[in-house]
């Protein structure tokens, strides 16, 4: 009987599309507007570079919710490419980008910021819940 298990390489490939979409999202797509909502601009970005301890944090959280993903995956049983992003999508909708809306709110931060930072979360784990669900492996 075959059984489901962790796909190392689909994994991988989660990582990167994730940092590729993270470069596009914040970057051409919605930097400007992102940084107008959280207060900086180009030249204090310039100025203050973020350090090492930004792009290691990222690094990691990045792996840790791929791998809880496709934890998450291997419990369910998840075989399919539609499955996979619609679950990806349920989680990331229910444990990001609901408590990112509520956090904002009361924060008093702009509406639209919710949906810059909430929604890449939602387009990331949709689209590794995807490959996941697409590319399994088994014993």
């Amino acid at each position: 009987m075959k059984q489901l298990t962790y796909n190392h390489l689909a994994i991988l490939a989660c990582f990167l599309l994730l940092i590729v979409l993270g470069f596009l999202w914040y970057g051409s797509l919605f930097g400007e507007r992102w940084m107008s909502m959280v207060g900086l601009d180009m030249a204090t970005v310039e100025a203050n570079p973020p350090g090492a301890s930004v792009w290691i944090t990222n690094t990691i959280s990045t792996i840790v919710a791929i791998y809880a993903l496709a934890w998450f995956f291997v419990q369910l049983k998840v075989e399919t490419a539609l499955k996979g992003a619609i679950i990806g999508l349920l989680i990331a909708f229910a444990f990001n980008m609901l408590p990112t809306m509520t956090g904002n709110m009361f924060a008093g931060n702009p509406y639209g910021l919710a949906w810059i930072t909430g929604g890449f979360e939602m387009v990331g784990m949709t689209l590794a819940g995807l490959i996941l669900g697409a590319w399994r492996k088994y014993n």
